[in-house]
Protein backbone atom coordinates (compact mmCIF):
# COMPACT_ATOMS: atom_id res chain seq x y z
CA UNK A 1 0.00 0.00 0.00
CA UNK A 2 2.92 2.32 0.70
CA UNK A 3 4.04 2.04 -2.94
CA UNK A 4 0.76 3.60 -4.08
CA UNK A 5 1.28 6.48 -1.66
CA UNK A 6 4.83 6.84 -2.95
CA UNK A 7 3.49 7.16 -6.51
CA UNK A 8 1.15 9.92 -5.38
CA UNK A 9 3.92 11.69 -3.46
CA UNK A 10 6.28 11.42 -6.44
CA UNK A 11 3.61 12.85 -8.74
CA UNK A 12 3.03 15.72 -6.33
CA UNK A 13 6.77 16.35 -6.00
CA UNK A 14 7.18 16.46 -9.79
CA UNK A 15 4.22 18.83 -9.96
CA UNK A 16 5.85 21.18 -7.42
CA UNK A 17 9.18 21.03 -9.25
CA UNK A 18 7.36 21.82 -12.50
CA UNK A 19 5.62 24.83 -10.99
CA UNK A 20 8.60 26.18 -9.03
CA UNK A 21 11.35 25.86 -11.65
CA UNK A 22 11.22 27.46 -15.09
CA UNK A 23 13.49 24.85 -16.73
CA UNK A 24 11.31 21.90 -15.76
CA UNK A 25 8.08 21.32 -17.63
CA UNK A 26 5.72 18.42 -18.04
CA UNK A 27 3.67 18.90 -21.18
CA UNK A 28 0.45 16.99 -21.22
CA UNK A 29 -2.51 16.04 -19.08
CA UNK A 30 -2.53 15.66 -15.30
CA UNK A 31 -2.23 11.89 -15.53
CA UNK A 32 1.30 12.28 -16.90
CA UNK A 33 2.28 13.34 -13.40
CA UNK A 34 0.99 9.98 -12.13
CA UNK A 35 2.85 8.11 -14.86
CA UNK A 36 6.04 10.00 -14.05
CA UNK A 37 5.46 9.30 -10.34
CA UNK A 38 5.03 5.59 -11.08
CA UNK A 39 8.20 5.43 -13.16
CA UNK A 40 10.15 7.41 -10.55
CA UNK A 41 8.89 5.02 -7.87
CA UNK A 42 10.06 2.02 -9.91
CA UNK A 43 13.44 3.66 -10.56
CA UNK A 44 13.82 4.46 -6.84
CA UNK A 45 12.83 0.93 -5.83
CA UNK A 46 15.06 -0.95 -8.29
CA UNK A 47 17.95 1.20 -9.51
CA UNK A 48 18.61 3.50 -6.55
CA UNK A 49 19.65 0.75 -4.08
CA UNK A 50 22.01 -0.72 -6.67
CA UNK A 51 23.58 2.68 -7.37
CA UNK A 52 23.92 3.39 -3.65
CA UNK A 53 25.76 0.12 -3.15
CA UNK A 54 28.07 0.58 -6.14
CA UNK A 55 28.87 4.20 -5.21
CA UNK A 56 29.25 3.46 -1.49
CA UNK A 57 32.96 4.43 -1.30
CA UNK A 58 32.24 7.84 -2.88
CA UNK A 59 29.27 8.35 -0.57
CA UNK A 60 31.45 7.61 2.44
CA UNK A 61 34.24 9.85 1.17
CA UNK A 62 31.85 12.78 0.64
CA UNK A 63 29.89 12.09 3.85
CA UNK A 64 26.69 11.36 1.93
CA UNK A 65 26.77 14.41 -0.32
CA UNK A 66 27.17 12.15 -3.37
CA UNK A 67 23.52 11.18 -2.87
CA UNK A 68 22.65 14.41 -4.69
CA UNK A 69 24.51 13.14 -7.75
CA UNK A 70 22.63 9.84 -7.53
CA UNK A 71 19.31 11.73 -7.39
CA UNK A 72 20.32 13.84 -10.40
CA UNK A 73 21.14 10.68 -12.37
CA UNK A 74 17.81 9.13 -11.41
CA UNK A 75 15.97 12.30 -12.47
CA UNK A 76 17.84 12.22 -15.79
CA UNK A 77 16.77 8.59 -16.19
CA UNK A 78 13.17 9.58 -15.52
CA UNK A 79 13.36 12.16 -18.31
CA UNK A 80 14.54 9.41 -20.67
CA UNK A 81 11.44 7.32 -19.89
CA UNK A 82 8.86 10.13 -19.84
CA UNK A 83 9.10 12.14 -23.08
CA UNK A 84 6.58 14.71 -21.84
CA UNK A 85 8.93 15.69 -19.00
CA UNK A 86 11.55 18.17 -20.15
CA UNK A 87 14.41 19.43 -18.03
CA UNK A 88 17.06 21.72 -19.44
CA UNK A 89 20.30 22.54 -17.69
CA UNK A 90 22.33 21.12 -14.85
CA UNK A 91 20.89 23.48 -12.26
CA UNK A 92 17.36 22.46 -13.20
CA UNK A 93 18.33 18.83 -12.53
CA UNK A 94 20.05 19.83 -9.29
CA UNK A 95 17.20 21.92 -7.91
CA UNK A 96 14.59 19.55 -9.31
CA UNK A 97 16.10 16.62 -7.44
CA UNK A 98 16.36 18.74 -4.27
CA UNK A 99 12.70 19.82 -4.51
CA UNK A 100 11.52 16.28 -5.24
CA UNK A 101 13.55 14.96 -2.30
CA UNK A 102 12.24 17.59 0.10
CA UNK A 103 8.60 17.15 -0.96
CA UNK A 104 8.86 13.35 -0.70
CA UNK A 105 10.49 13.57 2.71
CA UNK A 106 7.82 15.99 3.93
CA UNK A 107 4.86 13.91 2.74
CA UNK A 108 6.25 10.53 3.74
CA UNK A 109 7.03 11.83 7.23
CA UNK A 110 3.56 13.36 7.44
CA UNK A 111 1.91 10.11 6.39
CA UNK A 112 3.92 8.13 8.94
CA UNK A 113 2.97 10.63 11.65
CA UNK A 114 -0.71 10.25 10.79
CA UNK A 115 -0.43 6.47 10.80
CA UNK A 116 1.29 6.42 14.19
CA UNK A 117 -1.37 8.70 15.66
CA UNK A 118 -4.10 6.20 14.75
Amino acid sequence: MMFFWQIAFNALAIFFADKLLANISLNGQWWWYLIAGLILGIINAIIKPILKLVILPLRMLTLGMFNIVINIVLLWLLVQFVPELQISGFYAYLWGSVIIGIVNTFFVAGKKAVESAD
